[in-house]
C-alpha cells in the first residue's frame, strides 16, 4: 500500500520511541521503506516522501491529557501536505493484579489531528498505547514485572495497527474514549497555557549531584541550565521525566513539601486573601466570584511561584536547607523506584 514511512517521535522514558520501532519493524517486514526521526525544537521538517503512498506517522507521550508542546510547534511548523498521517499517543498505563488499566488522552490525539487536517493531511489513525506510567514526581516507578507485561500487551496491539494501517485501512481507535477526553478538555488547555510553567518549577539536585551535566546533555527539549553549581529546571521544561529517570546518582529529586506548601499558598490562601482584603465585591460581581478568583490566582499565582523556584534553588547550597527539602522529597527514598522503558525497544538505526 506504501512505498516509504517516516515517523516522528518525541520522547521522554522511551515509551513513544518503543512504539514507533515495533510500527517500523511491521513496515519493513514488509518491505516499506522506514524513517524515525526524534522531534527536538529544532528540528526542521521537510525533506520527507511526499504524496499518498508514502504514510507519516506520529508517536508522543502524553503531557496534562494534551500532545506535548515540543510536538504541537513542530506540527504547527509541518509543512503542507495530503498524506495519510497516524497519531499514537502513549498513555499512563497501570496494571492492578491482572486488569491493565487504561490512561486519558484528552486533547493529546484530537489537537494534532486537527492541526493536520487544517494542513491537508489525510488522518488514517488514531491510536493510544497505554504503556507504563513515568510520572515518578507523583508515584514510584511500576515494578519490572509490571513493565514487561505491560509492554508485552502493547507490542500485541502495535502489530495490530500497524498491519491495519499498512494494508491501507483506516484506524480510531483513540474515539472509544471520546466523551471522557473530551470532558477533561478544559484540563488539557490549562496544561498547555499554565501548568506546564508550574510544574517546571517542581525538580531540583540534592546533594548527591556530582555534576556530571548528564541531565542537561540529554534533556529533550534543552531546558536544563546549571546555576549555583546546580541544575536549574527553566519554563521550557515539559514534565518528560528523561532527567529524574536517568541520573546515575538518582539526585534530581521532586521537592514534595515545597511544592505542596508553595501551591497552597498560591492556588489558595494568596487568591482568598486578595480578594477578602482588596477587592470589595457587590451583589453585581459576586456572581462572578469563581472567574476572578482564577484571573487573581494567575496573575499573581504564577509570578510568586517563580520567585519562590529561584529562591530554593539559592538555599539548596547551604547544607542544613538542602538536607530539609531532600528529606521531604519522597523521590529520594529507595522504595521511590525510577522508570526508563526497557532497552531492547529503544534501538533506533532509522534516522
Amino acid at each position: 500500500m506504501y512505498s516509504n514511512l517516516t515517523i516522528f517521535y518525541f520522547t521522554g522514558t522511551g515509551n513513544a520511541l518503543a512504539a514507533a520501532n515495533w510500527i517500523a519493524d511491521e513496515a519493513e517486514t514488509r518491505g516499506v521503506k522506514t524513517s524515525v526521526i526524534q522531534i527536538t525544537p529544532s528540528l526542521k521538517a521537510i525533506g520527507f516522501p511526499g504524496g499518498t503512498d508514502s504514510l507519516v506517522g506520529f508517536c508522543y507521550p502524553t503531557h496534562g491529557f494534551n500532545a506535548p508542546p515540543v510536538v504541537i510547534n513542530f506540527l504547527f511548523r509541518f509543512p503542507k501536505g495530503n498524506n495519510p498521517v497516524f497519531l499514537l499517543n502513549t498513555r499512563a498505563g497501570m496494571k492492578l493484579s491482572k486488569l491493565f488499566t487504561p490512561g486519558m488522552s484528552g486533547l493529546a490525539q484530537l489537537f494534532p489531528a486537527l492541526i493536520l487536517g487544517i494542513k491537508g493531511y489525510k488522518i488514517a489513525g488514531l491510536q493510544p498505547m497505554d504503556l507504563p506510567s513515568n510520572w515518578i514526581s507523583i508515584h514510584p516507578g511500576l515494578r519490572q514485572k509490571v513493565v514487561d507485561s505491560i509492554f508485552q500487551r502493547c507490542e500485541k496491539i502495535s502489530k495490530r495497527f500497524s498491519a491495519k494501517i499498512l494494508d491501507g485501512k483506516n484506524v480510531f481507535n483513540g474515539l472509544l474514549s471520546l466523551p471522557v477526553d473530551l470532558l477533561i478538555s478544559p484540563i488539557s488547555v490549562a496544561y498547555i497555557l499554565l501548568g506546564r510553567f508550574a510544574l517546571a518549577k517542581t525538580f531540583i539536585a540534592d546533594s548527591r549531584c556530582n555534576n556530571c551535566l548528564l541531565c542537561e546533555k540529554e534533556c529533550p527539549v534543552k531546558a536544563i541550565v546549571i546555576k549555583n553549581k546546580r541544575p536549574f529546571w527553566t519554563r521550557k521544561c515539559e514534565s518528560c521525566m528523561h532527567c529524574m529517570n536517568r541520573c546515575p546518582q538518582r539526585a534530581i529529586q521532586t521537592p514534595h513539601l515545597f511544592v505542596a506548601v508553595v501551591w497552597w499558598l498560591v492556588f489558595l490562601v494568596l487568591p482568598l486573601f486578595i480578594l477578602k482584603e482588596l477587592f470589595r465585591l457587590t451583589p453585581e460581581s459576586a456572581q462572578y466570584y469563581n472567574l476572578i478568583f482564577v484571573g487573581v490566582m494567575i496573575v499573581t499565582g504564577f509570578p510568586v511561584i517563580f520567585l519562590s523556584y529561584r529562591i530554593l534553588h539559592f538555599f539548596l547550597k547551604f547544607r542544613f536547607f538542602s538536607a530539609i527539602t531532600s528529606y521531604t522529597s519522597l523521590t529520594r527514598f529507595k522504595f521511590w523506584r525510577r522508570y526508563f522503558a526497557p532497552k531492547m525497544y529503544l534501538r533506533n538505526k532509522r534516522a
